[in-house]
């Protein structure tokens, strides 16, 4: 926070507005169970895609159904789970690639590089840039992470430096050089900081 701070001083304003950093990461899991949830994830509102994930789990024998069983699984049980059927395509392809060895387990990917790791993750159909850039901050804890095709990130840029256009992604990641090696926190703070701005609109309406 510290050093952001020195860098960047409009970034500054929202670290002392929003306040410190959460430093707890995620339960670690292994790559294949947190890649199929966000495929099931994806393009869902969270109540809705929670509900279909817990479904999808209750189809392995143990709580959560591993590469072999979702291999095995009918298409009709997992339609019935609530997955379309380029979901269905995709937890299929991510089971496969787990079990020939593209999704490496999470003790041989921690000491991958963000590059290498991007490389293997999308191969995985249904698995793209931002998905894996996802991935890296959340579940592997990787401090120097900009998603800048992000919608939240854009708005978030926008509203810090107040720009009247939403900026493209090669602004935000030659501007974001100077938060290096912290991008990641960085980016944290854009999305706060977006919840701000929606926060005192709501305010200002209500005012009305």
């Amino acid at each position: 926070m510290r050093e952001l701070c020195r860098a960047d001083r409009h970034l500054a304003k929202v670290i002392r507005k929003v306040g410190s950093f959460p430093t707890k990461r995620q339960k670690p899991q292994q790559p294949y169970q947190s890649l199929l949830q966000a495929i099931v994830y994806q393009q869902l509102a969270g109540k809705a895609a929670a509900t279909i994930f817990g479904r999808v789990k209750a189809l392995g024998a143990s709580g959560f159904p591993t590469p072999e069983e979702i291999l095995l699984l009918d298409e009709t049980k997992l339609r019935g789970a609530g997955l379309s059927r380029q979901k269905i395509a995709a937890v299929k392809d991510l089971a496969a690639k787990t079990l020939d060895g593209t999704v490496p387990p999470l003790a041989k990917l921690r000491r991958m590089s963000e590059a290498e790791i991007h490389e293997r993750l999308v191969q995985v159909r249904g698995i793209g840039e931002w998905s894996v850039q996802m991935f890296l901050m959340f579940r592997l804890g990787r401090p120097d992470v900009l998603p800048t095709r992000d919608l939240g990130i854009q708005k978030g840029f926008q509203y810090v430096y107040r720009l009247k256009a939403t900026p493209k992604p090669e602004h935000i990641l030659e501007h974001g050089e100077r938060w290096r090696p912290y991008r990641s926190i960085a980016s944290w703070y854009l999305w706060r900081a977006v919840e701000q701005q929606i926060a005192a609109k709501k305010k200002q309406n209500k005012k009305k």
